[in-house]
């Protein structure tokens, strides 16, 4: 079989065009499945050699729509790849098989294929395929909710496509990104990512990368408030990928576009978009858009008034939903990226090591050379104050090493690093959360230079430091113009959610004190708060440096919380409300939509109720830590 034989398959796609935009769902998913199979009968035919074989089975990868088969011929291509000496293949079949899982909703098995898979490129040293491998490790962030991973892989990503200017894998990387702020309710910031990958999908002619930013541009323009224009844009999108075959990208635009009638009232739309959604799922054991699927039309029969056909499919969104983002799941996901990002560093450290080693053997080689070389006595007394001065040096870089180590983990699981290798994931029942952003930042920030905006944000970020620190918070990370914190880990403790308020307060009028100091030097922004509390998976997470991580619904409701609160408002969710209405004045600002959760009770916190001054919060935290 040649090659241009297998080229030729791909451009015989038999496209049909559609009426008005309802469709028949038998139609829409047999348009791949000519196409596949039409290579699987070359591929069983087997009369050809063993590289235009691995090429087949890559082919049938990439152009199969049932995830079941993809799985087959990922495990096939993984064994042949191997016997025949070529990792390139292998890789591309753990990633194909990441994928496959993905869409089924098996998502820790999902992200050990793609681990597996950028092992193996880095050790090929290919950024190529070590880019293509964290772009999908994000998706399964993605899917998982988990955004600041989810983010964290895809900018690593892009950064590694671009300078291989693989722009067809950029596109994929900036579409997702815009995914993800699409799902932290960041339109504006979204649209910069898709309307980039639009571009660049255009250029390219690719009509599936354009579909899906089209897509994604719609859901933009949806959370704007722009519901025709997110129609239009979304219809255009299903369209091409109708014309593709793209069993999965359908389902979820088509759920999209029947929130778009469920917000204007036209339930019977509504309910037949999300019908076709769910069919087109069912037919290809999509877990997701399963779950969300059955959400949306319980939410249509909830406004129609049926609440017993609410609540059929509300159970059935609930199973679905469980089978992706059980904790079990989520403790094995940490555990599995844990291991692995561990590993990757054990192998940076093992390295660092050799080279020591290596530096020692060359300045002994020199010493003794300069030995020979003078008086005897003199050798031996700069041997000894090299020796000294050598020892010095080795304790003053590992007690800097150790200050290092503690300066980013906290000191029990800097300690669990250092005695076993790896820290373990753990599981805490009980923590509160804290998100802050400054408002406006990115329309602020264009008018200052990038020295003064760094100084900035510096400037503040450096003070939230001070203030989480004297109430015994940990501080997990920033995100831009973002601030994470959270209390009650990695010691339990039952007084969290009141010292996390208390240093959100003082959060608040350091902000305010800031603005009075009118500073030319120092750019003012409001800043909004939020706070939830609940259970959390922790671990230590990062490919280039070690970092001290928190993730799982209790994370995304605080980040929720956060977006939908006011500038100078601390925003707090009913389950952070319940643990500190004694302590604190309250004031119920009604319920806002949470995605996987639907409507949550949200509390402005006012003054402290007259029980004990705040210092003495801090003064506890300080005995604590």
């Amino acid at each position: 079989m040649t090659q241009t034989l297998i080229t030729s398959f791909l451009k015989k796609k038999a496209w049909f065009s559609l009426g008005f935009f309802f469709f028949c769902c038998a139609s829409v998913l047999g348009q791949n499945q000519f196409l596949a199979d039409s290579l699987d009968a070359i591929h069983r035919a087997g009369s050809f050699d063993e590289k235009d074989h691995l090429k087949i089975l890559e082919l049938l990868i990439d152009e199969h729509p049932d995830p079941k088969e993809v799985i087959l011929y990922c495990d096939e291509l993984i064994q042949r790849a191997e016997e025949a000496g070529e990792p390139r293949y292998v890789v591309e079949g753990f990633i194909g098989k990441g994928q496959a899982l993905r869409l089924q909703g098996n998502l820790p098995l999902a992200l050990e294929n793609l681990f597996h898979a950028n092992e193996i490129a880095v050790k090929l040293k290919e950024q190529g395929m070590i880019g293509k491998s964290e772009l999908n490790i994000a998706d399964v962030y993605l899917v998982m909710g988990n955004n600041d991973s989810a983010l964290e892989y895809y900018q690593s990503s892009v950064k590694r496509l671009r300078k291989k200017q693989d722009s067809i894998s950029v596109a994929s990387a900036l579409i997702n990104m815009g995914d993800v702020y699409n799902q932290m309710n960041k339109p504006d910031s979204a649209l910069v990512f898709l309307e980039e990958a639009l571009e660049i999908s255009k250029a390219l002619k690719d009509d599936l990368r354009n579909a899906y930013s089209q897509g994604n541009i719609g859901i933009s323009y949806a959370l704007q408030g722009r519901s025709q224009e997110a129609q239009d844009y979304m219809n255009s999108a299903v369209v091409i990928l109708t014309e593709l075959g793209d069993s999965y990208g359908i389902s979820a635009y088509l759920n999209y576009i029947s929130d778009i009638y469920l917000n204007m009232g036209n339930y019977s739309n509504a309910l037949s978009f999300s019908l076709q959604s769910i069919d087109i799922a069912q037919e290809f054991g999509l877990k997701q858009q399963l779950s969300e699927g059955n959400l949306k039309i319980a939410e249509i029969y909830e406004a129609m008034g049926d609440t017993i056909g609410s609540y059929k499919y509300f159970k059935d969104h609930v199973a679905y939903k469980d089978s992706l983002t059980n904790i079990p799941s989520v403790q094995k996901m940490a555990d599995i990226r844990t291991e692995f990002e561990v590993s990757q560093k054990q192998l940076e450290v093992d390295l660092l090591n050799q080279q020591r080693k290596t530096q020692n053997i060359i300045t002994w080689a020199t010493g003794i050379a300069l030995f020979l070389l003078t008086i005897v006595v003199i050798g031996v007394m700069r041997r000894s104050r090299y020796i000294n001065r050598t020892n010095r040096i080795i304790e003053v870089e590992k007690n800097r090493s150790e200050m290092l180590l503690l300066n980013i983990l906290p000191a029990d699981t800097a300690q669990e690093l250092k005695e076993r290798g790896k820290v373990k994931a753990k599981r805490f029942e009980s923590v509160s959360v804290m998100f802050t952003d400054f408002q406006g930042f990115t329309l602020t920030s264009q008018d200052f230079s990038p020295e003064k905006l760094v100084t900035s944000v510096d400037y503040y970020f450096s003070e939230f430091d001070k203030i989480i620190g004297k109430y015994g918070l940990e501080k997990i990370k920033t995100i831009g113009d973002s601030y994470m914190c959270a209390g009650g880990l990695p010691f339990p403790s039952e007084d969290h959610p009141r010292k996390i308020i208390a240093a959100a307060r003082e959060i608040l009028k350091f902000m305010e004190s800031a603005e009075k100091k009118n500073d030319p030097e120092i750019a003012h922004f409001d800043i909004r708060i939020g706070i939830n509390t609940g259970p959390v998976v922790a671990g230590v997470v990062g490919t280039r440096k070690f970092a001290y991580d928190i993730w799982g619904d209790t994370v995304n409701v605080a980040a929720r919380m956060e977006s939908s609160s006011k500038p100078g408002k601390i925003n707090i969710s009913e389950n952070t409300y319940e643990l500190v209405k004694d302590q604190y004045d309250c004031t119920f600002r009604g319920k806002i939509d949470v995605k996987n959760h639907g409507n949550m009770k949200m509390y402005y916190v006012n003054d402290r109720k007259k029980l004990k001054p705040e210092k003495s919060l801090a003064g506890l935290s300080a005995s604590s830590k």
